[in-house]
């Protein structure tokens, strides 16, 4: 019986561990490892757009142990425990084949191989094409002509296709053979024992001579070789015993038939929804977004007056006030325009119209005339390149969301007053629309729509002020957030100079360079070739070089970043095609992709802080990410030597905090030996390595302080044994052993890890010293994983959001400081720790002062808060 149905089974284990090893360690902004949801993401696109299954299905493990214990309880027994770096994402792998409707299936006492084995021996009775995918090649004795059997390589998208003709090409054997072969062999990552001394060449020659393992064993006799004879005699039953343990059972008590995994496709919005969730935007452009459904709620009809003219009775005492700019860079699109709204009308007012009105601008300066708006920052910015200095904000919708829940993506007003019940607005996107289709409607259906972002904006601030007061964060809102959000508004629209010249010579300069390692590339190659083309780069070095191959792809070698990291200690031409990349990703997007963002009249780069993004409280900037410009080269640091003051007379000033987040740490655990360590100016990283590995100042070796300050960094964000392994170079039970003697030096910190865990657990959330909190609801998950991730989360927000807290406080008091002595010195940029400022020379020696003053008073804790400075004509010289 013979169907054009087509079955494809996935070994979900298998592939989510070889996406896992086969990505570096990636973290969303919510803090959740994404490297394996991202790779089986990938292998699940590839699956569903090459296969085109009529039915489909995940089988996962469904414990650690199996009927096979029963037979050889060592079973698996050498395999590590699996990094919680990864247990963390299976639950978010598994809402993710849920979003996509694919089925899963995991039973009790039987493997994801059995469940495959069944379903595919079932599905080849019926007549289906079976396609299995798998990183395990015990699964290539299911090949048959009807089942072709994919295993992933090093990779997560470069595999091989075993048919029966690949077996037989590739082991001389049927597929059959794949577990009288194990049973030989064994097989070390299983821990199933075989013949010891018994390799992959001898088995195969074996079972090609005599058939199966069982006429192998009847026929001892007849084997060459005397101790391969006595190896084959005295192992009899561990052989029989490992062809068992290696054999899938195919007629596992599935409580799921074929008929149970029919796949019809996925909707795109639920897919689309995980995707923004977990930070996959990469992906949300090859997925293609469907418009989200606005048409459950009917919108009723509002009243409005389109203003010929600014009239005194629109502008009141208190009104929401939205100045619209639809796109990103608000720096240069300008406003589209106006709308304000009060408790006795509503209008629209027109750019011009406004621009040209004093008593509009008169209004829009006056702090007295209290507004209501959605995003102080963007509309500031936006207002002040008219030469508008917007003030009187009373309220920021925008800001207030954020606090109340960090955790919810804003997308504008119509999805903050929705999420409060609120129907007055449509989303932004059913007004502008989206991708190629962007644009700006008509004016009367932009007006309607900023009218009802106001009334949204009216009808959200009692209720939201309400849930601040109730939280306690009514003062972070007000005293924090917003005039932060004015202060940021301000260092937008100064933006930082860059001199142009400096950065072309710096362009010119690494061309050079480049150009010098073509040559020197070349000369070891003995041949010129196009050192940009992986293939013929693969050729150079493996075929020709024959440096030993890593990976391969389908089109031929792999000459990933990873690959040459390896191979780096092996050639000297690996090591100057790395720095050739190094130099090359310089040049293009740091050193060309600046020279685009210089904006043409000002000479400067305005950066956009983005205030409500992390859950953690940070800051963080795009267009251009100037907090990312790689500083580990030195010839990326001298990128820094192109932002310099916007006057003649002026010097660059810098100051940071030093180990904040320590200090934090200290004050929040009340940690004796770190207080200690603070308390007396000591080197917090020596001070650690002396009480972990108990020795005295002068015998902590540089590798011990190495050690120590991994741990330090990484102890309370929850680093496991094995993300401290991979940070040292050293083994999981040695990185275990070192967290376990830190936990017993820091007892202050051991205690406060616990105590965040249990006050999330009672709250349902952790807060930082100023009130900002973050929502855990996973703390109470019944999922390992999940609860695991929550419990790291819980450990480390009230550090990083603390700190993020004191330099948001810091550039405040900074501000003021400033404005209050008069002095001409601007604050220019937030990195991280870091404030970077301009200032005349005269000021320098006043600075000196002030601002290590301001920014170590920023909030007092129990131990100094310490800040370097240093000063210079460029921003790199300041460093």
């Amino acid at each position: 019986m013979t169907t054009n149905k087509k079955l494809v089974l996935i070994d979900g284990n298998s592939i989510a561990y070889r996406a896992f090893f086969a990505l570096p360690l990636l973290n969303n902004d919510k803090g959740i490892h994404t490297n394996a949801i991202y790779g089986f993401t990938m292998i699940l696109m590839k699956i569903l757009e090459d296969e085109k299954p009529t039915h489909m299905l995940v089988a996962f493990d469904a414990g650690k142990t199996t009927f096979r214990h029963e037979t050889y309880k060592e079973y698996k027994g050498g395999r590590q425990k699996t990094p919680p770096e990864l247990s963390e994402q299976f639950p978010f792998i598994r809402e993710l084949l849920d979003a996509y409707k694919v089925s899963r299936y995991e039973l009790e006492n039987y493997e994801a191989d059995d469940i495959i084995g069944t379903l595919s021996k079932k599905a080849e009775s019926e007549g289906y094409a079976v396609k299995v995918i798998s990183g395990d090649k015990d699964l290539t004795q299911l090949v048959s002509d009807a089942t072709t059997v994919d295993i992933t390589r090093k990779g997560i998208t470069d595999v091989d296709s075993y048919t029966p003709d690949f077996v037989m090409e590739k082991y001389g054997l049927t597929p059959d053979r794949i577990i009288d072969m194990k049973g030989l062999m064994g097989d070390s990552s299983d821990n199933i024992p075989g013949v010891p001394g018994v390799g992959e060449k001898t088995a195969i020659k074996l079972l090609k001579e005599y058939g199966t393992l069982e006429k192998l064993l009847e026929s001892i006799d007849q084997v060459s070789g005397k101790k391969l004879k006595e190896k084959l005699e005295e192992n009899r039953e561990s052989a029989i015993m490992s062809k068992q343990l290696a054999t899938i059972n195919c007629e596992a008590p599935l409580e799921i038939g074929l008929d149970d995994t029919e796949y019809e496709g996925f909707e795109k919005q639920n897919v689309v929804k995980i995707f923004k969730e977990l930070g996959f935007n990469s992906l949300l452009d090859k997925l293609g977004e469907d418009p989200e459904d606005t048409k459950e709620h009917e919108i009723e009809e509002i009243d409005f007056i389109k203003a010929e003219n600014v009239t005194d009775d629109m502008l009141a005492d208190e009104a929401a006030l939205i100045v619209e700019v639809w796109e990103d860079n608000y720096h240069t699109s300008g406003i589209e325009g106006f709308a304000i709204v009060h408790e006795n009308g509503r209008y629209f007012i027109p750019v011009q119209k406004a621009m040209n009105s004093e008593k509009f601008i008169k209004w829009a300066e006056d702090e007295s005339k209290r507004k209501i708006v959605f995003d102080a920052k963007k509309s500031s910015v936006a207002l002040n390149w008219k030469n508008i200095n917007l003030k009187g904000v009373d309220f920021d919708v925008f800001l207030a969301s954020y606090i109340l829940n960090p955790s919810e993506t804003i997308e504008d007003v119509s999805s903050v007053a929705r999420g409060k019940g609120i129907y007055i607005a449509n989303p932004d996107e059913t007004v502008y629309l989206k991708g190629a289709k962007r644009r700006v409607p008509e004016e009367d259906q932009l007006a309607e729509h900023l009218v009802r972002k106001g009334a949204a904006l009216l009808a959200l601030k009692d209720r939201l002020l309400e849930e601040l007061e109730e939280n306690q964060q009514l003062e972070l809102l007000k005293e924090l957030e917003m005039p932060l959000s004015l202060i940021l508004a301000e260092m937008e629209a100064q933006g930082v100079k860059v001199d142009v010249e400096r950065l072309k010579a710096m362009g010119e300069d690494l061309n050079r360079q480049l150009r010098a390692l073509e040559g020197k590339i070349y000369e070891l190659a003995g041949e010129t070739f196009n050192i940009n083309s992986p293939k013929q780069l693969g050729v150079i070095l493996f075929d020709k070089l024959k440096l030993p191959v890593v990976k391969k792809t389908k089109t031929g070698y792999s000459t990933s970043a990873d690959v040459l990291e390896k191979l780096a200690d092996k050639h000297e031409m690996v090591r100057e095609i790395l720095h050739y990349r190094q130099l090359g990703k310089l040049n293009s997007t740091y050193i060309e992709g600046l020279l685009k963002v210089v904006h043409q009249d000002t000479h400067k780069v305005h950066t956009r802080f983005n205030q409500a993004l992390t859950q953690t409280g940070r800051l963080s900037s795009t267009d251009p990410n100037l907090q990312n410009i790689p500083i580990r080269l030195e010839e990326g640091r001298k990128i820094r030597q192109a932002f310099v003051p916007s006057k003649e007379g002026w010097v660059m000033f810098a100051a940071d905090y030093s180990q904040i987040e320590l200090r934090v740490l200290a004050h929040i655990a009340n940690d004796e030996n770190l207080t200690e360590a603070f308390l007396n100016d000591m080197d917090v990283h020596t001070k650690t390595a002396m009480d972990v590995f108990h020795v005295e100042k002068d015998e902590v070796t540089s590798n011990m302080r190495r050690q120590a300050k991994a741990v330090n960094f990484g102890i309370v964000y929850g680093i496991s044994d094995y993300g401290l392994s991979q940070s040292l170079g050293i083994t999981r039970k040695e990185a275990g052993e070192f967290i376990d003697r830190y936990l017993k030096s820091f007892q202050g910190v051991k205690e406060y890890m616990n105590e965040s865990i249990l006050d999330a657990k009672e709250h349902g959330y952790v807060k930082t010293l100023l009130q900002r909190r973050r929502y855990i609801p996973e703390i109470t998950s019944r999922n390992f994983n999940l609860r695991s991730f929550a419990e790291r989360t819980a450990m480390n927000t009230p550090i990083q959001g603390s700190a993020a807290d004191i330099i948001k406080k810091a550039m405040i008091d900074m501000a003021f400081q400033l404005k209050e002595k008069n002095l001409q010195a601007k604050l220019l940029l937030q990195v991280h720790d870091e404030l970077i400022f301009e200032a005349p020379e005269e000021e320098i020696k006043e600075l000196e002062k002030l601002v290590p003053e301001v920014m170590e008073h920023a909030v007092e804790l129990n131990v100094p808060l310490k800040v370097d400075y240093s000063y210079g004509p460029s921003w790199y010289d300041a460093k």
